[in-house]
């Protein structure tokens, strides 16, 4: 990776060293848009056609019979299900303590307000397929649906569907699968055909098309709300002289043998580490079946020498990292400076890996920056929340009058009025 001194650039040369190479791409609104204009007027036929030509796909129907999905679960070996079955015991646990609980008080003596949670009736999951099964997506996306309350979840992920994503969709309670795969499974889950459901959601990360994809049915009143716009991978790992170089390696490639627009970043007081770790990066890059793709996300990838671990807590709050892992001699102590992150993970042995599988967070997280306004999903991400108020009679008495006067200042002549009437019979029935 280059090493780059943070104090010798200016504040334009800082602001262009932190971009993402992904940020530079477009191109594709027109593609996309024709692409969910198919789908909305061909239904499933232009959905079949879409999977032939783009996924390079034959197949006749779009969603996976009870058979089909039998057949696959039963070909997932025991091992690979045990350890499902323990990420799937920890997401659960974390995220049922998430659950949330009604609130119902009195602002004022006969004025009470609530606030309720309602599940989204159907949601929509996207799961990447290609060359790497996101298995733990399918974790992630599910269980959370699940545990809020959700009555119908759906599943695109490309054809072919790897069997473990197939069975662990339906482990995890998802009521339909279907093989479809970028832009079209979006458009298909937003607005939905003969055999895909329209959805309320849609969840999950995905390439720059449906990513696209998703911000475009988002901006439709007609098509469906999304998560989050996802898109690639990335990381940022502050580390000081007592961090382990072949940890930090690891970490990285974890996240750069994600795709050739992953982006990865060091930051550190320590130049000695900094070429510690590119040896590293070099002896591990050799051992891994994804080093051309990694190679090719650390030629956009970074480090960057600071003076001192403050200086690290603000370029990571600049670049707002999805991943933020703290390899220091006191991580914790960072923690409460640390303003822009998608997930924090504290010490040498919180590897990133941990978030992605089995630990219990979840790891569809906001990138690009985007976490300096968006949050982990969570399960309030499946849930609505709306309010309630009644008031008695005594209630409207105490607080009528102010609301007549606000009411008045800005000239709603109507609001006034529908207290002004209930207050004049309170008077005449008293």
């Amino acid at each position: 990776m280059k090493i780059l001194e943070w104090k010798q650039l200016n504040s334009t040369e800082q602001a262009d060293a932190l971009r993402r190479p992904a940020q530079a791409q477009g191109g594709r609104e027109a593609q996309v848009a024709d692409i969910i204009a198919k789908v909305r007027e061909g239904g499933d036929a232009a959905l079949i056609e879409l999977t032939r030509t783009l996924d390079r796909a034959e197949r006749s129907t779009l969603q996976l019979s009870p058979q089909e999905i039998d057949t696959a679960a039963d070909r997932v070996d025991d091992e690979l299900k045990a350890a499902i079955e323990l990420a799937i015991g920890n997401i659960e646990t974390f995220h049922r303590a998430q659950l949330p609980q009604p609130i119902a008080l009195d602002t004022s003596p006969g004025v009470r307000c609530e606030l309720h949670f309602q599940p989204l009736e159907k949601v929509g999951l996207y799961v990447p397929g290609g060359s790497a099964p996101l298995v733990s997506t399918v974790m992630m996306l599910a269980i959370p649906a699940r545990l809020a309350g959700c009555e119908r979840v759906v599943l695109c992920s490309p054809p072919p569907i790897n069997d473990a994503i197939i069975y662990t969709a339906r482990r995890c309670g998802v009521d339909a699968i279907y093989t479809l795969g970028g832009a079209q499974a979006v458009a298909a889950m937003a607005y939905g055909s003969d055999t895909v459901t329209k959805v309320d959601k849609i969840f999950g990360p995905g390439n720059a098309w449906v990513t696209e994809a998703k911000q475009q049915v988002s901006s439709d009143v007609n098509g469906a709300a999304i998560d989050m716009p996802a898109g690639p991978s990335e990381v940022l790992v502050i580390a000081d002289d007592t961090a382990d170089a072949d940890f930090i390696a690891s970490d990285l490639l974890s996240q750069a043998e994600h795709g050739p627009d992953s982006q990865v970043i060091l930051v550190t007081p320590s130049r000695k580490l900094a070429e510690k770790v590119n040896i590293a990066l070099e002896q591990q890059l050799a051992q891994l079946s994804r080093a051309d793709i990694a190679r090719q996300a650390l030629a956009e990838s970074r480090t960057f020498i600071c003076d001192c671990l403050t200086q690290a807590v603000v370029i990571s709050n600049a670049y707002a990292p999805e991943h933020l892992i703290v390899q220091t001699q006191d991580p914790r102590a960072l923690l409460p400076r640390l303003k822009n992150a998608g997930s924090i993970f504290l010490g040498a042995w919180t590897p990133e890996s941990v978030g992605d599988y089995a630990s219990g967070t979840n790891h569809t997280l906001p990138t690009y920056g985007y976490s300096r306004t968006y949050s982990s999903l969570g399960l309030a991400d499946y849930q609505r929340r709306f309010t309630v108020q009644e008031l008695s009679p005594e209630g409207l008495r105490a607080i009528g009058p102010a609301v007549e006067l606000l009411a008045a200042t800005e000239t709603l002549d109507a609001h006034k009025n529908a207290v002004s009437l209930r207050l004049a019979k309170l008077e005449k029935q008293a």
